[in-house]
Order: C-alpha cells, then structure tokens, then sequence
C-alpha cells in the first residue's frame, strides 16, 4: 500500500509486509517500474529462445506453473492471508490479462513474427494503459502527459510502418489482442497494488490462473513435440520468473508509488531494449532507424514523466484546498 502525504512529494511509505514499512524517496518508484520494463524488455526474445524447445501452448502453460510455483512458495513462507472477497474480481482480471492472456497471444503471434517486430507494434502498450486506467481509475494527467504520450505512440507507430513495409500480418492481430489484455491487467494490477504489496498482486494473480495453467499443459504437452535445448530452457526461466513474477513485481510496486499513466510512459522504451536484446541473443537485424526513433521516445518520456510530476503536484494542491 502505498500512502501519499497531501502537502508533500519528498516521501513516499510503502507498505511491503505486516508491520513493516518501507520509506523510499520520490524517485523509487520510477526505478522500480523501470526495472519491471528492463525485465519485459527481455521477454520476446526469452520466448524465442524457449519456442525453440516447447511448443506455443505448452510454452505458455509451463510458463504460468513455474511462475505460480514460485509465488504460491513465496505467500505461504510469508504466510499471507487470502486477498479479501472485493478485491478478487481484480485478481482475475490481473490473471486474465497478464498471466494469461497477454502471454498466449503475444507466443503465438511469435510464431510468424521476429521479436523485434512484436516489440515495436507492442509499443502502443503505453498509451493503451494510460487510457484504461484514465477509464477505470478516473486518473487526469495534464494536457502536456497527453501529448507526448500520442507523440511516442506516433514514433512507435511510424517505426512499425517503416519496418514492415506498411503491411499488417497475422501476428500483428495476435499483438493487437494482446495490447488490450495486458492494458487491463496493468490497470487493475496497480490499482490494487495501492493497497496490497505488488508481489502480492501478481503471486495471488497466478495462483488463481494456476489450475488453468496444469490443464493447459496436461493437454498441450502430449501433442506439442518437446526438444530441450539450453536456450529454450533458459527461455522458459526467464519468462517465468524474470518476466512474470520478478518483473511484475517491480512494475506493480513502481506504478502504486508514481500511478499507472506515469509508469505506463515509462514502457515506451521497451520496444528500443527488445531490438537490442533481439539483436545480441537472436541476431536479427535492426534497422538504421532504430537509433532516430530511440532518441525520440526518450524525449518523450521525459516529458510524460514530468508532466506527471506537475500534475501530481497540482492534484494534491486541489485537494489540499478543496479540504
């Protein structure tokens, strides 16, 4: 849980365990949810390299009980508490966007599209969060926020149009798809990680999706050929605790401390990273353009990010009135 003081942006507590408060400055959060982005950044590439060993459904269903696993340990070392009735509707739409859904359409899309490509047209992700959470939580970024969120869409837009030649693919569909899910399970997830710890946000999440998660492999294994190799075994890690549980993690706890439109912004690098990381561990070809269109999403989150900062300020200013 996350408490902001009315008057003031030098502090922020955040409540990581019973009993147990953590004081972090106004700059935590935007470390936080930018480690949760380094982590994403590596996805694509980790589900390349694990589609080398597993088929697409398998994939995503080991993916999901690795992940469960690893969190059902962690809640009951902790011995956390069942999350409270309210707050499980959000839980499955956590469950549904990230653990499930945006995972399932984005490795089957993968199937006919490079990394890098999914990368890109993923990079509409940013303003798609800020948009449902705008809905959803009634959240009012200033005019400014506004701008270069559409202008970084816009670079990212271009860049895909440039890489593809102005044509849409299958795949792209898949990715479209997988845009709104995870939009809507980043917007619940950190609403709800406002008042629980973003481990306990995403560890609840996939324990609920966990019987989903033992079918779909139950029934995906038998008819997907499986040949382990090193990179599809250090694929499926990686999705599964760098990707899922680490990673949402960071992004979870990093958007309760500076709200989900300025963490959203934040991701607008992620396309960039995967073309690097797509290029070192899969040796696919980056375009010349990459570099101009880097430059400009960095300028544009630096924008979103302090207008952000602006318009937190001016909220608690109005409030602080209103009181």
């Amino acid at each position: 849980m996350t408490a902001h003081d009315s008057t003031t942006d030098q502090l922020t507590i955040a409540v990581d365990a019973p009993g147990q408060a953590v004081r972090r400055g106004p700059g935590s959060g935007v470390v936080l949810a930018a480690l949760g982005v380094l982590a994403f950044s590596l996805t694509f590439p980790s589900t390349v390299w694990g589609l080398e060993s597993f088929g697409p459904w398998s994939l995503v269903a080991l993916r999901s009980v690795l992940a469960a696993l690893i969190a059902g340990c962690a809640l009951l070392a902790a011995r956390v508490p069942v999350p409270e009735r309210r707050h499980r509707a959000g839980l499955a739409v956590v469950a549904g966007g990230v653990v499930v859904g945006f995972p399932l359409l984005t490795t089957l899309a993968l199937q006919t599209s490079t990394s890098s490509h999914a990368a890109v047209v993923v990079g509409l992700l940013p303003l798609t969060t800020a948009l449902f959470s705008a809905l959803r939580t009634g959240s009012r970024p200033p005019r400014a926020f506004w701008v270069a969120a559409l202008a970084g869409a816009a670079v990212v837009i271009a860049f895909t149009v440039q890489q593809s030649g102005g044509k849409l693919s299958g795949g792209d569909l898949y990715l479209f798809g997988a845009l709104l899910v995870c939009a809507a399970g980043y917007t619940e997830g950190g609403r709800l990680a406002g008042v629980m710890p973003g481990w306990q946000v995403i560890g609840w999440a996939l324990v609920l999706a966990l019987p989903l998660a033992v079918a779909g492999a139950a029934v995906a294994l038998p008819f997907e050929p499986v040949h382990l190799t090193a990179h599809g075994i250090v694929g499926l890690v990686w999705v599964a605790a760098g990707s899922t549980f680490l990673g949402l993690y960071v992004w979870y706890r990093g958007m309760a401390e500076i709200g989900v439109p300025r963490a959203s912004q934040l991701q607008l690098a992620q396309p960039l990273l995967t073309l690097v990381w797509s290029f070192l561990a899969l040796g696919e070809e980056v375009s010349a353009a990459a570099p101009v269109a880097a430059v400009a999403v960095l300028v544009c989150i630096a924008v979103t990010q302090r207008a952000g900062r602006r318009g937190g300020r001016r909220a608690r200013a109005e409030a602080t009135v209103g009181s």
